[in-house]
């Protein structure tokens, strides 16, 4: 029975999942190499846990025990030691993954599971950095983690179904319903949303609309509840880039990043994080 969770990285996607976990009654801690990253994370966490409250979304008791039994430490060693799950929620790069897999190899208890919330990569390359396959899944959250209502779940060429049943009992103990699929690069969701993604930026480029009227005409036009630039702002301009070139380099042509997007990053308009994107949100120009 997976009772104490351990997230490994602090950003919005880290901590929206030790937000959930907690809130269903898990006992958490939340790590980052950064004690700002880490205080920047509690104070986000305490603003939705009471804006739930007051709205009704979050119970008093998990309220009560998301304050008591969510911990934020910057030794993942240490967090690690007591775990029966370890999500891995770090930037989408091969190398940052390897060193907290190994780390997380080091000092978890034989039992403890691994999960790596990668939108885009091979479960089973992740889990060859450390020593245990048939416990590693990938566990694809989605952002906002409190809102949005799926878990993707993929396995590994080697994950055991033992794995894939605790992880899915585990995610819709925390509110979420799932899909369980089999490893293919961009799963199901992560190949749509970067091809709808990586088009709206080449409508921008050729000068087919403006920002607004884009994200409008796919929200109102086809039912999505948020746009492309909106969404690309929300999860990192970045992040969007690097998952398109893994998906171009695995994929092929038709996931080639559009150079304008490829211009905002290097311009460091990366979305909501440094304040400008494709909207600017220095001055509230857009909430």
């Amino acid at each position: 029975m997976i009772q104490n969770i351990t997230v490994a990285g602090s950003g919005v996607m880290g901590r929206g999942i030790a937000y959930v976990a907690a809130a269903a009654g898990h006992s958490v801690s939340l790590t980052d190499v950064s004690g700002e990253a880490l205080l920047n994370a509690k104070e986000e966490i305490m603003n939705i846990a009471e804006k739930g409250l007051a709205i009704g979304k979050l119970t008093k008791e998990s309220f009560a025990h998301l304050k008591d039994h969510l911990v934020y430490k910057t030794d993942l060693e240490e967090a690690a030691s007591h775990a029966d799950l370890i999500i891995e929620a770090v930037p989408e790069k091969a190398e940052i993954k390897k060193q907290v897999f190994e780390a997380m190899e080091e000092s978890a208890p034989g039992h403890c599971l691994f999960a790596t919330n990668t939108s885009t990569m091979s479960p089973t390359e992740i889990a060859s950095y450390a020593r245990r396959p048939e416990k590693t899944i990938a566990m694809h959250f989605f952002n906002p983690v409190h809102k949005m209502p799926l878990v993707e779940i993929v396995k590994g060429l080697e994950t055991s179904e033992e794995t894939v049943e605790a992880i899915k009992n585990t995610a819709e103990k925390m509110g979420k319903q799932t899909v369980v699929i089999n490893e293919f690069p961009g799963f199901v969701t992560s190949r749509i949303s970067a091809l709808v993604g990586n088009e709206a930026f080449y409508m921008l480029q050729e000068g087919l609309g403006t920002p607004e009227d884009i994200d409008k005409a796919i929200k109102l036009g086809l039912n999505y509840p948020m746009g492309p630039f909106e969404l690309a702002d929300l999860v990192g301009l970045d992040a969007r880039l690097n998952n398109l070139k893994y998906l171009h380099e695995k994929l092929g042509e038709k996931y080639r990043p559009a150079p304008l997007l490829e211009q905002y990053v290097k311009a460091g308009r990366l979305g909501r994080k440094t304040g400008k994107g494709v909207y600017d949100y220095t001055n509230n120009e857009k909430s």
